[in-house]
């Protein structure tokens, strides 16, 4: 799953940024010596060039070939070591004056195996590079008009938040089954549907339009049922403070003593587990509140229905094509009077490949609005990603395409967000400053600040709906669970999270970013990790780590960190 892509267009803005660190002759004389390898550096940059010349077609060639894809992640992993060696030697040559002759040997052989070390990437480069042709790789690629060069930012957008196209029946059903159970003691109803079909939205209708309740709570669950995590949510939630309690018991009454007696209103959002036993104990606070209290839960799986309801689930299948091609129109701000007529046509074969999933036609509608070029949205309806076989996968098409258009800074800075959870609310601002810190952003223009940069990369991502601001906050953010799978689906295993990695993934040799943002006692403590056979010493980022004690020791042998932050 995790693995099963990287690098194309995103592994190009790494390369440039490898590019751009050109060391000057002088410079690399002055750490290494002449006599150490004076072309290293000019080779590296040729080999990368010629690497980045067939990434385009290898991006959409490594979807459908294996080989592709492990020939990009050799490459990648190359370009991490290539990287490292880089800032080496301008680190070294920021801390020393000159080499002289009378140096002590071992000091001479020191940069010697740095420069043997340096020889043996750029030889690994330069052999990746051969393959290409055995591989069939061109330097051009048949999607050439969706590339990333053509992509523009919109700062503001005309469709108004919170329009909802083609369930004004599930949102009359909805309520009358909210209606009908008002004396009812508690009542669970199940949103049920496949991802990206507006389960969410439609819950998010129904919390705000809703009358009558004492409380209401908005709990988000995704994969990972854990009772005492949830229950402590549940409290935050609705107390809007931090819960600091630390048992299940002292948290279930805690609970029961804030929902007693009262008319509540609660939703579960995205529920995974079919577990009836962990249920019936999650749910034993929540009978003491008073009638009419409602738990509204949304889910992909028809069977945690089954273990939740008390009444009937509402179901909610696809879109109408006619709806779809509403809600397509509202976010590509196409307006009803002069349309063209070569657009409408396209954009209707567009909308109908998305097969009725709102969540696909509103982010295409996003990226194709304000182009008006017909070739354009043409690349976008003959991409052969249409037709990529993901056996099992949880990669919606219309999300790739969307992902690929997008220019390579943008990329990165998009797929750094798979170190983060489900359903984790980004900070814009710290969010930014770890960009920064990893050097993901693009360079600033003349008067810009990269605060600025970073803001502009955010806002960007933001109008394409890779994020979404959570409430009313301006500077709160999440993202949907269908493109975090799309992040770590293109993270491959040089992103990582302790907590996910289980018995047979601890052994990641690729991982260079590192995270814990731990929920619940989840996951192999990071001892374990770094007693693993990972590269610990290549880690460029180590990301809310618990464990003082297990990084001491590790910590002097983190060379090439970027970001170290404890919880």
């Amino acid at each position: 799953m995790a693995g099963a892509v990287v690098g194309g267009a995103f592994l190009s803005g790494f390369i440039n940024i490898v590019i751009n660190k050109s060391l000057r002759e002088d410079v690399v004389n002055l750490v290494l010596g002449k006599k150490l390898g004076s072309d290293l550096v000019e080779r590296l940059k040729i080999s990368l060039f010629a690497a980045e010349a067939v990434l385009d077609d290898a991006e959409y060639k490594q979807l459908g070939d294996d080989r592709v894809r492990d020939w990009l992640n050799c490459l990648r992993d190359a370009v991490y070591d290539a990287d490292d060696f880089l800032d080496a030697v301008l680190t070294k040559a920021a801390t020393q004056k000159e080499v002289r002759s009378f140096l002590p040997g071992f000091f001479l052989n020191r940069h010697r195996k740095m420069a043997d070390n340096m020889e043996g990437v750029v030889a690994r480069i330069e052999f990746l590079v051969n393959q290409k042709d055995n591989l069939g790789l061109q330097k051009s690629t048949k999607d050439n008009n969706l590339s990333s060069s053509s992509s523009s930012w919109r700062e503001t957008t005309c469709l108004m938040e919170g329009n909802i196209y083609g369930r004004e029946n599930d949102q009359q059903a909805l309520i009358k089954i909210i209606n009908d159970k008002s004396e009812s003691q508690l009542s669970v109803i199940p949103i049920v549907g496949m991802g990206g079909v507006g389960k969410t939205t439609l819950a998010k209708w129904a919390y705000s339009v809703v009358e009558g309740f004492d409380l209401k709570a908005w709990v988000c669950i995704s994969e990972t049922f854990d009772v005492d995590e949830i229950t402590k949510k549940t409290i935050e939630e609705i107390t809007k403070t931090t819960c600091s309690l630390g048992s299940l018991n002292l948290l279930q009454n805690e609970l029961q003593k804030i929902l007693s007696g009262k008319k509540f209103f609660i939703v579960l959002d995205d529920v995974w587990s079919e577990d009836a036993n962990k249920w019936k104990q999650f749910i034993t606070p929540f009978q003491c509140g008073a009638k009419g209290s409602t738990i509204l839960l949304t889910t992909r799986n028809q069977e945690v229905a089954s273990v939740v309801q008390t009444c009937p689930s509402c179901t909610l299948n696809e879109l109408s094509e006619e709806s779809c091609w509403l809600l397509f129109a509202a976010n590509a701000c196409f307006p009803e009077s002069n349309r063209n007529p070569t657009l409408v046509d396209v954009g209707r074969q567009i909308v109908n490949k998305c097969k009725g999933l709102p969540l696909a036609v509103e982010t295409l509608g996003r990226m194709l609005g304000g182009k008006d070029d017909v070739e354009e949205w043409k690349a976008v309806l003959r991409s052969a990603i249409w037709d990529f076989p993901m056996k099992n996968s949880k990669i919606i098409p219309a999300l790739l395409i969307s992902y690929f258009q997008l220019p390579p800074y943008l990329k990165r800075c998009f797929v750094y967000c798979s170190l983060f959870p489900k359903d984790y609310y980004f900070n814009k601002d710290k969010l930014i400053l770890l960009w920064m810190a990893e050097d993901l952003l693009r360079l600033p223009k003349r008067g810009e600040s990269l605060e600025e940069v970073g803001s502009q990369c955010f806002e960007e991502l933001a109008s394409r709906l890779f994020f979404k601001p959570y409430k009313f906050s301006s500077k709160i953010f999440l993202m949907h669970d269908l493109l975090h799978d799309l992040a770590i689906f293109l993270a491959g295993d040089f992103y990582g999270r302790i907590e996910e990695l289980g018995e047979q993934e601890e052994k990641k040799l690729l991982t260079r970013h590192l995270s814990h943002i731990s929920r619940g006692s989840l996951g192999p403590p990071i001892s374990k990790v770094f007693n693993s056979d990972m590269k610990s010493e290549s880690l460029r980022t180590s990301l809310y780590i618990k464990d003082l004690l297990s990084m001491k020791s590790k910590a002097s042998k983190l060379k090439y960190l970027r970001v170290l932050s404890f919880r």
